[in-house]
């Protein structure tokens, strides 16, 4: 079975999943395989995660002042930004873990 093609799972019919397959079918992968792709990437998910903090600092510094009683804004920030903030993390913890495996290989 082709993992890369979720329609072809059997006895799954379901609108999200057609749609979800026809959203795989489109998606492009870089064919640039090199370091300095892994690297952009790497700090595009750092300024992305940096934008989503500082999406919810201005959200507590408004409902700090009085500038909003939308607590919903405030929580919708908060949970961007934690979300962001761990997989940033669990990326960070996963490529020193890669490169303490590498530096330990024995030539």
């Amino acid at each position: 079975m082709d993992v890369t093609n979720i329609s072809s799972f059997y006895n799954i019919s379901s609108p999200a999943v057609e749609g979800a397959a026809v959203h795989a079918s489109t998606v492009k992968f870089p064919d640039d395989k090199s370091f300095g792709t892994f690297l952009d990437a790497a700090v595009n998910q750092v300024n992305e995660t940096n934008t989503y903090l500082k999406q919810e600092e201005e959200e507590e510094i408004k409902w700090a002042l009085g500038l909003t009683e939308n607590t919903h804004d405030l929580a919708v920030a908060q949970s961007k930004a934690s979300t962001a903030l761990q997989y940033t993390v669990a990326l960070r913890d996963r490529f020193l873990e890669s490169y303490r495996e590498i530096m330990q290989m024995q030539i």
